[in-house]
């Protein structure tokens, strides 16, 4: 899976305007949504919401993977926050995170969102492109830098 097939760089924010988890969520939902890639925000918003009360997708190292499945979309979409003050996030490690990247998939399609989150994952184990990201100040700048890591 290439992750820019999913992502479209209008679905990037750089730098987030959210100072919490809970702004930050709502600001990436309403990306999508502003982009017309939901058929329902609030149903989005609220599956993303309870997957994050069931446990953080602070997953550590400054980065979060908020997620969730639901019929509030038709195909699994993807949005980006660079933070430029890093957020409290409940992450396992317990420290702050600067990269957000939420995903939203159908109910019914649990296998491209379990290779997204895969695919994430193994991007962000290379430190100096982790590091790229953090200090991305344009959406430009983060889709370049990830296109780059994936056809590289």
């Amino acid at each position: 899976m290439i992750l820019t097939q999913i992502l479209q760089p209008t679905c990037i924010k750089a730098p987030l305007d959210g100072k919490d988890k809970d702004s930050v969520i709502t600001e990436l939902v309403d990306l999508l949504a502003g982009n017309n890639l939901l058929l329902d925000r609030d149903v989005v918003l609220e599956a993303v919401f309870a997957r994050e009360r069931t446990r953080s997708t602070g997953i550590g190292s400054g980065i979060a993977i908020p997620h969730g499945k639901c019929n509030g979309v038709d195909d699994l979409v993807m949005a980006v926050g660079i933070a430029d003050e890093p957020v409290n996030f409940d992450s396992i490690d317990q420290k702050p995170v600067s990269i957000v990247i939420l995903l939203a998939s159908p109910a019914d399609r649990t296998g491209p969102h379990i290779q997204a989150l895969a695919r994430i994952s193994r991007l962000m184990l290379d430190d100096e492109f982790k590091t790229k990201l953090e200090n991305a100040t344009s959406p430009e700048e983060v889709y370049q830098l990830i296109s780059t890591k994936e056809n590289g």
